[in-house]
C-alpha cells in the first residue's frame, strides 16, 4: 500500500493493561475506503488493538498514525450497554451529531437528515421512540450502529457487531457497512466469524497478541494459519473456529 491508500499504520506497537502484556510489536496498515476484518480466538487482542487505534488504550512502546486526524466513530458490542439506560432510540442514534453539534446545541437540518437516515438503513424506525434498554439484543446492537454511523467519521471500529444476531439482523448491519465503504469510510471490523472475515478486503490475523498473517484474506485466512490461530487440529477450520 502506498500512503494515498493508507488509513492507519501501526508501526512496532506493545500495548499493557497494567502489569499485562495485551499487544506484543504489531505493525500493520488499514486500507482506506476497505473493510478490514480483525480476526482471531479469544483473547487475541482483537478488542486491545480496537482500543489501541480509538487512543482508549496508548502504547506503552510504538506509534499509532491514521491519516485523517479527525474523530474516530466506535461501536462497542452492545452487552456493554445497560439495560437501565433511560433514553430512547433516537436519542441514542443522536448522540452520534454530538460530536459535530455539541451536547447543548440544537440539531441542524442536515443532522436530524442524517439520524432519519441511519434509522432507516437499520430499520428501527419504528422503534425510535422506545427506550433502548427494552430492545432485543439485535435491535439494540442495530441501534449502536446507527450511532457509528451518524457520526459521519472517516473511521468506523466495531467490536464484534453482528455477534449472536439473527440473519436478518447480520444482513441490516453488512448492508450498511458497504453504504459507508461506497461512502469512503475506512471500516475496521473485529470478529470471531471465518466467513465474516473472508468477506472482507483485507485481514489482520492476532494470536496471543501479536500480528501472525496480513492481507487479503484468502492468503491470511489458511487452513494451518487458522489452526495455529485457534489451537486446532490441522485441517479444522470453519465451525470449530467459530464456535470458540
Amino acid at each position: 500500500m502506498t500512503p494515498d491508500t493508507t488509513a492507519l499504520t501501526i508501526d512496532r506497537a506493545h500495548a499493557h493493561y497494567g502489569s499485562r502484556e495485551v499487544l506484543r510489536g504489531i505493525t500493520a496498515q488499514v486500507p482506506s475506503a476497505r473493510l478490514t476484518a480483525v480476526a482471531g480466538a479469544n483473547g487475541a487482542g482483537k478488542s486491545s488493538l480496537l482500543n489501541l487505534v480509538a487512543g482508549v488504550l496508548p502504547p506503552t512502546t510504538g506509534s499509532v498514525t491514521r491519516r485523517d486526524p479527525g474523530r474516530v466513530a466506535y461501536v462497542t458490542q452492545q452487552s456493554e450497554v445497560s439495560r437501565s439506560l433511560p433514553i430512547t432510540v433516537r436519542a441514542t442514534v443522536t448522540m452520534g451529531r454530538w460530536a459535530h453539534r455539541g451536547h447543548w446545541r440544537r440539531l441542524s437540518k442536515s443532522d436530524r437528515k442524517i439520524v432519519g437516515e441511519c434509522l432507516e438503513l437499520l430499520e428501527i424506525t419504528s422503534i425510535a421512540d422506545r427506550p433502548i434498554g427494552m430492545l432485543s439484543g439485535g435491535q439494540r446492537q442495530r441501534a449502536l450502529v446507527a450511532q457509528g454511523l451518524a457520526q459521519r467519521s472517516g473511521l468506523l471500529l466495531l467490536d464484534e457487531p453482528s455477534a449472536g444476531l439473527d440473519l436478518h439482523a447480520r444482513r441490516l448491519i453488512d448492508e450498511a457497512l458497504r453504504a459507508a465503504l461506497a461512502e469512503g469510510t475506512t471500516v475496521l471490523r473485529v470478529t470471531h466469524d471465518l466467513e465474516v472475515a473472508g468477506r472482507a478486503d483485507h485481514c489482520l490475523l492476532l494470536q496471543d497478541g501479536r500480528l501472525v498473517g496480513e492481507g487479503v484474506p484468502a492468503s491470511v485466512l489458511t487452513p494451518e494459519r487458522v489452526a495455529e490461530a485457534w489451537g486446532l487440529p490441522t485441517g479444522i477450520r470453519s465451525g470449530a473456529a467459530d464456535a470458540r
